[in-house]
């Protein structure tokens, strides 16, 4: 794979500008919004939740601010990572190239936003009076595995799109399901032991959670929670590399 994305490496990067340049034609503001958009998401959720979930939660805006960065790189790579074999369709009909390439340019995008609206969430953890720890650098981990959990699951669903063009409509129901799954804006504490492990087969809670102890706890989380997480990473792409590799001939047919 990497072989071949050096190969179609000129071709990949202009895929990147083209979706930057696509996304944003005929803004004022342009990648502005990039920021703009989650702060206005944020700032509605605070205004709403916090006299009904927020009034006992330390730091609640950070609180708050953790599980919106993440429901929100998750929401956008997928949803456009959905639409990247068929919106693309009139190129690998006609030239045969690898066809993630277009899956990893969305991602690729996806992801620039996400670090300019982390850098806006760091800030707001200084006006928040969060103490930045040494800690901070394992917030890598779940970037990372947050990026290769999007590709896996943009990798599934822009397959079946291929074959289901109803998984669109029935994956936005699930998104809506999904933020409010996520104790994005209510902490869970008050849940039995059982339902506070439930919480853990969701894996944007896990990406949450861990940002949530290492920005405003201080504290590491565990081997297990680690393994945990890799472990749906490892799924989520093992299944989408494989109906790739399986499906990848008959995607011709169907677009």
């Amino acid at each position: 794979m990497l072989s071949k994305m050096r190969r179609y490496q000129f071709l990949f990067e202009e895929l990147v500008k083209r979706d930057f340049k696509k996304k944003y034609k005929r803004t004022v503001l342009g990648m502005i919004w990039s920021v703009l958009s989650p702060l206005f998401t944020l700032l509605v959720m605070r205004l709403v939740f916090t006299q009904f979930f927020g009034r006992n939660t330390p730091h609640y805006t950070t609180y708050l601010f953790c599980g919106n960065l993440i429901f929100s790189c998750f929401s956008e790579s997928s949803s456009q990572g959905m639409q990247s074999l068929m919106g693309n369709a009139g190129i690998f009909t006609k030239v045969n190239i690898p066809k993630y390439l277009f899956l990893f340019s969305k991602n690729i995008q996806t992801f620039i936003n996400f670090i300019l609206t982390l850098g806006v969430f760091f800030i707001f953890c200084i006006l928040d009076k969060i103490t930045f720890t040494w800690k901070f650098i394992f917030l890598l981990y779940p970037i990372v595995c947050l990026v290769l959990f999007n590709i896996g699951v943009g990798l599934v669903l822009s397959a079946w799109f291929v074959f289901f063009r109803d998984i669109q409509y029935l994956w936005s129901i699930f998104l809506q399901l999904l933020m409010y799954m996520s104790a994005i804006f209510y902490t869970i504490d008050n849940y039995s032991p059982m339902a506070q492990n439930l919480f853990l087969l969701n894996p944007i809670y896990l990406f949450a959670r861990y940002f949530r102890k290492i920005v405003i706890e201080a504290t590491i989380p565990t081997i297990w929670f680690h393994l945990l997480m890799i472990g749906d990473v490892v799924i989520v792409l093992t299944l989408g590399c494989w109906i790739y590799k399986k499906y990848n001939t008959r995607f011709l047919y169907y677009v």
